[in-house]
């Protein structure tokens, strides 16, 4: 088996819906630009309030991708 490295980037989606949505969100654009996704680990959840409500859902992501030079 050949030997692979990986890259970790930090990645913050967001939602008005969900924190799902808003990891999803984050993954989404991710694949966009970025090939070979592997893992997606949920570092932190968090919201955004106004006005004494949510306004938003924040999800912080460690993605990793395969590193290719």
């Amino acid at each position: 088996m050949a030997e692979s490295v990986y890259k970790v980037i930090e990645l913050v989606g967001t939602s008005s819906e969900s924190w799902e949505k808003a990891a999803a969100a984050a993954v989404d654009k991710a694949s966009g630009s970025l090939r070979d996704l592997r893992i997606a680990e949920v570092a932190e959840l968090d919201l955004q309030i106004e006005d004494g409500k949510v306004k938003a859902y924040r999800a912080r992501l460690k993605v990793s991708f395969k590193y290719e030079a």
